[in-house]
This record gives structure tokens, C-alpha cells and sequence, in this order.
């Protein structure tokens, strides 16, 4: 087989056969924002592009790039969670008075770095945020296991879910930059990492708290109270052998796409070409290509770019990306409904997923189910169905007959609300697992989509400032869910039925998007 048959292999191995089986001239109908008057330089050169993103075709840097983009969802999910599952015993430990304090702290970590990281993205490249944001998690989560008390243990908590908060923005959008456009649909896929975070801090929650956990605050020592510590510092330290790996598997290049805004061509091609080369692979662009389409700018030709202010380093800058989210009416309505729906399932997620651990306590309690060994067990089981909600939602986005990636959100947010509903009255322990597991499964169908969507529709020179403020509105909800859990309760319905009525505005937003990927490129 030579390497080209590898690597069709490989990337079958990623998604269905049928899925890959293009008639890419009947699928790809234009770019997603082409027909938008922002620059018609540009937009021509992004027309080059991906005209030759498509003619080198999936290679193994794509390939590569799924596992190890990959990582960093796996991280976000991971450092969310690890929280919910050690909170409650470290609180023992430390004799804190206010719970939720740890939840806050990660959402606030999370919430900056969003926006760090993604203004960092538009302003200075993908590059180095993708090579250093896992680390800097890994060596504060390693540190949180060994925090003296509550208030260092938020701090550590915080800083390292500053490092990981990045990662769904860059994540994303280097994936989504180097990838042709028929495989748009596996930035749906990527979000099966998601999951695989989840299962993660789920077994090792299952491995270590049930043998390591004191009863009652008077009880509680390092030696007999180890073990949400133990869930720290194996994460952490699965964390770092992530973030090496970033950097020593692939040397990642800066994507085309962000150079383009740039006015960088002759990186462009040159970043191109050498992975045609490499994958032996066509690759027709050339710089005189590039510039016979003009010079990027505005019309009247006051700015030399759309993509920054004279100086990188002012608040213009930040202005600039902004303005550049509403540069039409139409973008202008898609990033507001975009963030909306962040804001909403900012939310409803960690209602439910970061509280899962009570929920399935305090539910287990009314049943007869008190041991711990069982209570961990079923979190596990749970998590793991996260991983698979983004395969059919991968397969939906790619379908016309499920409306592409709208349809494929309204679909698993009324779905998602139904069986909420339903959680409501459970009336047995089977039936308590059975639903969570389903709750899990349906809303990582939306999730994902929306994770994959959100980029997908959003210009490429403001993608990262745009796609960190989606997700640190999404992180303010999250700050917004302890509070509300901490006086709605979590040991009642109250939350779960939020969540519920959240999930069906979610769906009618969707339908009011006004683009549609489903047959399109990205910018």
C-alpha cells in the first residue's frame, strides 16, 4: 500500500466510509461568507486556499492533527470536572464553608483564558497557544494536589484551567484551517474527546475515591483523605504527556488561513507546499496567484489590513476584531446568535454535568444506593456515554437529510429537553443510571455540533477573538450555575427542569442561524 492509500485508510478509520465517500463538486457549493461585501481580496485569495487545501486532500497531518487537537477538549472536559468530583472532599478536608467556591474558581480560570487565548490567536497566531496552553494546565494541576488548603487549592484550580480554557478556541480553529472542505463535518467528531476527558477523571474518580475518602470534616487527614489529591496529580501529570506530545509529534505550522489575513503569501504557499510535498500531494498555489487577486484592505485604502490596527498592541486592535464580527448584517446576527447560545448552554451544561456527582447521590440515597464504590461506578458509566453523542451528530452534520449542522442542533436540543424532563421521575436506581446515561449522550450531540459550528461560521482573521468570547460568555454561566445551585439546590428537580427549558430555547435559536456549513467552506 503506499502512502497515499495509508493515509485514505487512516482517515477512514476516523470517520464512517460512507461519510468519506465524496462527490465533492455536487457537495461544496462556495466559502460560507464569500458572498459577504467585507473584502473581495480576500475573500478571492480564501478561494485559493481552500482550492488547494481541497486539491492536497486529507493527508497525515490532518491525521495527526485529530488526536492531538483532540487532546486539548479532552483537557477542558478533564479540568472541568476533576473539580465536582473532588470539591466535596477537599471542602472535608479543609473545613471550607462555601462549596461552590471551587466551581467558581475554575469557571473564572476558564473564563480568561478564553479570552486571553483567543485575542492571542487573532493577534499573534495559533501557533503559540497551541504549543504552551496545555502546559502551563498541566504543571497547576499536578500543584493543585498538593495544595495546603482551600484557598491555594482554588488558586491552582484556577490557573490551571487558565491554560486549559484556550483550548477549545485554538482547538478548533487549527483543525477547521487545514481542512478541506468535505471534511468540515469531523470538527463534530473532534468533540468525541470531550467524552473521553469525561471517562477519564470518571475512572480515575471510581479508582482512588472510594478507597481514599474520609467521612466527616473532624475525621479527615492527607493519609485517609488522599484521594481526590491522587485525581489531581494523575491528572496533571496525563496533562503533561498530552502537552508534549503537542510539541513533539507535530511541529505545528501556522495555518494558512491566519497568515492570509496576514498579507503573509508567500507563507501561505510556502506552509502548503510543504505538506503537499510531504504527502507527496498537488499543489498548484503560487504566490503571483495570490497577488494577482490585489491587496487586501479597505476599499478606499486607508488600512493596509482588515485584520489589525496599526498597532497589535492597542485597544484598536481589540476593536478591530470585534467590528470585524459585525462587519455585515448577516455575520453581525450569526455572532450574536452564536454567543446566545453560549450563553445558554453556558448554563444548562454545568446544571447538570458539573452537579452529576450530587445528583447521582443525593437520587441514589432515595433509592437505598449509599455505596460510594456504585456511586463512582455509575458516574463513570455515564461520562463514557459523552464520548459517543458526537458520532451520529458528525454523521447529521454531514447529511442533508438532517438539515446539516441547524437541524443536527435542534434536533439533539429537543431531544436533550425531552429526556430531562423525564430524569424528573425517575422512580428507580436502573432508572436514575439509565436516564443520565441517556441525558449525557443526546446533549453531547448538540454540544458538539455546536462546538464545530461556532468557528465554522465566523471570519478567519477575528475567528479565535470571536470563538474566546463564545466560550467565556459560556464560562460566565458556568460561575452563574454554582450560584444558582447553591440556593435552588441540587438535591431537588429544580435545576434539572432549568435545564430542560433551556435546551428548547437552544433549539429555536438554531433555527434562526442565518448560515448554513452544511455544502460550504469556511473563511
Amino acid at each position: 500500500m503506499d502512502t497515499k492509500e495509508e493515509e485514505k485508510a487512516v482517515a477512514g478509520t476516523i470517520a464512517d466510509p460512507e461519510l468519506t465517500s465524496l462527490d465533492s463538486a455536487s457537495l461544496i457549493k462556495g466559502d460560507i461568507l464569500g458572498q459577504e461585501s467585507t473584502d473581495p481580496v480576500l475573500n478571492a485569495k480564501m478561494k485559493l486556499v481552500n482550492d488547494t487545501i481541497e486539491e492536497i486532500g486529507w493527508t497525515g497531518y490532518q491525521t495527526k492533527l485529530f488526536f492531538l487537537n483532540g487532546f486539548g477538549y479532552a483537557v477542558d472536559s478533564l479540568i472541568l470536572l476533576i473539580q465536582s468530583i473532588t470539591a466535596s472532599q477537599a471542602a472535608l478536608e479543609f473545613r471550607a464553608t462555601f462549596a461552590e467556591g471551587q466551581t467558581i474558581a475554575v469557571y473564572v480560570g476558564m473564563l480568561v483564558g478564553a479570552l486571553f487565548w483567543g485575542l492571542s490567536a487573532d493577534v499573534i497566531g495559533r501557533k503559540f497557544a497551541f504549543n504552551c496552553s496545555l502546559m502551563i494546565s498541566s504543571v497547576f494541576a499536578i500543584a493543585a494536589g498538593a495544595s495546603p488548603n482551600w484557598e491555594v487549592l482554588g488558586l491552582f484550580n484556577c490557573l490551571s484551567a487558565f491554560g486549559s480554557g484556550g483550548n477549545l478556541v485554538l482547538d478548533t480553529a487549527v483543525f477547521l484551517e487545514y481542512l478541506p472542505g468535505q471534511y468540515q463535518y469531523l470538527l463534530t467528531l473532534l468533540a468525541a474527546w470531550w467524552g473521553v476527558g469525561q471517562l477519564t477523571v470518571g475512572l480515575l474518580a471510581w479508582a482512588f475515591m472510594p478507597k481514599w475518602s474520609c467521612l466527616d470534616s473532624d475525621s479527615c487527614t492527607w493519609q485517609n483523605n488522599k484521594g481526590w489529591r491522587l485525581v489531581w496529580f494523575v491528572s496533571g501529570a496525563l496533562v503533561l504527556v498530552m502537552s508534549v506530545l503537542r510539541v513533539t509529534v507535530i511541529r505545528l505550522k501556522e495555518t494558512p488561513k491566519f497568515l492570509l489575513g496576514e498579507g503573509k503569501d508567500d507563507e501561505v504557499v510556502e506552509v502548503l507546499s510543504s505538506i503537499a510535498v510531504k504527502y507527496n500531494r498537488p499543489c498548484s498555489l503560487t504566490v503571483e496567484r495570490l497577488q494577482a487577486c490585489g491587496v487586501t484592505g479597505q476599499p478606499d485604502g486607508r488600512r493596509a489590513s482588515l485584520s489589525h490596527a496599526r498597532n497589535k498592541w492597542s485597544i484598536g486592535e481589540i476593536t478591530v476584531h470585534f467590528r470585524g464580527l459585525y462587519a455585515t448584517k448577516r455575520i453581525g446576527i450569526s455572532t450574536s446568535l452564536i454567543w446566545f447560545s453560549w450563553l445558554l448552554i453556558g448554563l444548562a451544561y454545568p446544571l447538570y454535568n458539573v452537579f452529576l456527582p450530587i445528583y447521582l447521590k443525593t437520587r441514589g440515597a432515595q433509592f437505598g444506593e449509599t455505596s460510594e464504590y456504585i456511586r463512582w461506578r455509575n458516574y463513570a458509566l455515564v461520562n463514557m456515554a459523552g464520548i459517543f453523542g458526537p458520532i451520529p451528530a458528525a454523521y447529521m452534520a454531514k447529511s442533508r437529510y438532517f438539515w446539516g449542522r441547524k437541524g443536527t442542533m435542534i434536533i439533539g436540543a429537543i431531544l436533550t429537553s425531552i429526556f430531562f424532563f423525564a430524569y424528573t421521575q425517575v422512580r428507580s436506581a436502573d432508572q436514575n443510571v439509565a436516564f443520565t446515561v441517556v441525558v449525557n449522550f443526546l446533549l453531547n450531540i448538540y454540544y458538539g455540533t455546536l462546538y464545530a459550528f461556532t468557528p465554522e461560521v465566523l471570519p478567519s482573521a477575528h475567528r479565535g477573538t470571536g470563538n474566546g468570547i463564545a466560550i467565556a460568555l459560556n464560562r460566565f454561566m458556568g460561575i452563574m450555575s454554582a450560584v444558582i445551585a447553591h440556593f435552588a439546590d441540587t438535591a431537588t428537580s429544580v435545576p434539572i427542569y432549568i435545564c430542560a427549558a433551556l435546551y428548547i430555547v437552544m433549539a429555536i435559536v438554531a433555527a434562526c442561524f442565518p448560515f448554513e456549513p452544511h455544502g460550504r467552506r469556511s473563511s
